[in-house]
């Protein structure tokens, strides 16, 4: 409805008639300002509105912030599950809770972040046992910067800070893996053959899903799974909502954060690309988009003396190189075959599973950019060779693709999602905390 402005002499004209005659212009008979008693005279329009109680404030405030407190409370929820379970284990083993979140990887985090990359301690090594002055570039810069950089400030030491970073950070991550799957459970619809579900359903589910990967353990650890899982994920979001500054600066600093960051470039690259319509931001996020990975390769370049310097210190230090898959084959065969500990061959199964779903987000139509994401964190892990006990915890990034396992969810009801729930949630505490602390090298 068009309001328009009151006329003046209008507005004089109906104040002296109601001042005079105690009416109103429609004729009732009310009284006027000016015959008011003072304990019940009113001020019409200046009046304060009435101020609302504490329960509706925190209710309006709740409903307002619900898409990003609900994912927040679910991930906190079944992480804290994850730590006690983890905690009970370290009692048993006779190790601490402290000493387990800074495992492996995780030293060399906290020394990088504390003493930089020229003077992490010798006892830092690489898979071969070694320590040279090249070892330490091995590992990117934007998580135990970010580490340091927080650990300056008062009454917090490196490790604090690290746990305290991945644990903001792991409530991004599973905030942006909510906004995602409703996305896709929006988008979707009844064009999969998963069927139309409600979005905030698939969103918290996804949400739940993220925070019980079989290594999610690693989300409360000194290492970068949570950062990178949070650009990733916004990255995408930057994506599919066309936010193209929110998707390049996201894939830039995700190129500060791991190697599997170039995933998320290409996927920003080439969907930038193609929506170049969109005008100035999508040419930006295509610039911006690699300036952090190729900047860091710069840096060890200079370091090395060698354009390959990165990859060659990744490949004699850990043996990770491409090899189309054939680690991994031999491995999945031989574990299924020969093994008779839980780890091994648990983590084989994990691998079979997350090909599964895969498949499953092909056939349920997850939308191209999500889907490709996905497609190229699962290749890079598979088709390399390395440590094989770390593929559960370095294809927890290709969460994305539970997606449609949160679609399948939602359409249940809330017992036989709970029934399904918990048992993945235990599932995954207990594995979790059986890799970090029974099982030697897992990480």
């Amino acid at each position: 409805m068009k309001w328009s402005r009151p006329h003046p002499t209008y507005d004089r004209a109906v104040a002296t008639s109601t001042e005079i005659d105690g009416t109103d212009e429609d004729g009732a008979g009310r009284r006027s300002s000016t015959a008011a008693t003072p304990s019940t005279a009113s001020s019409g329009v200046d009046d304060p509105p009435p101020r609302p109680s504490i329960g509706t404030s925190v209710t309006g405030w709740f409903y307002r912030h619900r898409s990003w407190v609900e994912p927040i409370v679910v991930f906190l929820a079944i992480r804290a599950v994850g730590i006690l379970v983890l905690a009970r284990f370290t009692q048993l083993r006779d190790t601490t809770l402290g000493n387990a979140l800074g495992l492996w990887d995780g030293k060399w985090m906290l020394a990088i972040a504390e003493y930089g990359y020229r003077d992490v301690p010798y006892t830092q090594t690489d898979a071969r046992g070694l320590h040279t002055i090249d070892t330490a570039y091995a590992f990117f810069p934007g998580y135990p910067y970010l580490v340091g950089t927080l650990a300056r400030l008062p009454l917090l030491t490196p490790f604090g800070s690290a746990i305290l970073v991945n644990l903001v950070l792991g409530c991004l991550a599973a905030v942006g893996a909510a906004r995602l799957a409703g996305f896709c459970a929006k988008t979707m619809g009844d064009r999969s053959p998963i069927g139309s579900s409600s979005p905030r359903r698939v969103g918290l589910l996804a949400a739940a899903l993220f925070a019980a990967t079989p290594m999610s353990v690693v989300l409360n650890m000194a290492y970068t799974e949570a950062l990178f899982c949070a650009l990733a994920v916004w990255a995408l979001i930057g994506v599919v909502e066309h936010r193209w500054i929110l998707a390049g600066i996201c894939a830039s600093l995700a190129g500060l954060t791991r190697p599997t960051a170039a995933v998320v470039i290409g996927v920003v690259i080439l969907a930038a690309l193609i929506a170049r319509k969109d005008g100035p931001r999508a040419w930006a996020a295509v610039v911006i988009s690699p300036l952090g990975y190729l900047g860091y390769l710069a840096v060890v370049w200079a370091h090395t003396g060698s354009p390959t310097g990165w990859f060659r210190i990744q490949t004699e230090g850990w043996g990770t190189e491409f090899d189309w898959g054939v680690a991994t084959v031999n491995f999945v065969n031989d574990v299924l075959v020969n093994s008779g500990e839980v780890a091994p061959v648990a983590t084989a199964w994990i691998i079979l599973a997350t090909l599964l779903l895969l498949g499953v987000a092909v056939w349920s139509r997850l939308p191209w950019p999500i889907l490709l994401y996905g497609a190229l964190v699962v290749a890079s892990i598979v088709l390399s060779s390395g440590l094989m006990m770390s593929r559960a915890r370095l294809l927890l990034p290709a969460f994305v693709l539970l997606i449609p396992i949160a679609m399948l969810l939602a359409r249940l009801r809330t017992g036989p999602m709970l029934a399904l729930l918990i048992p993945i949630v235990i599932g995954s505490s207990w594995f979790g905390a059986h890799m970090i602390t029974v099982y030697p090298h897992a990480m």
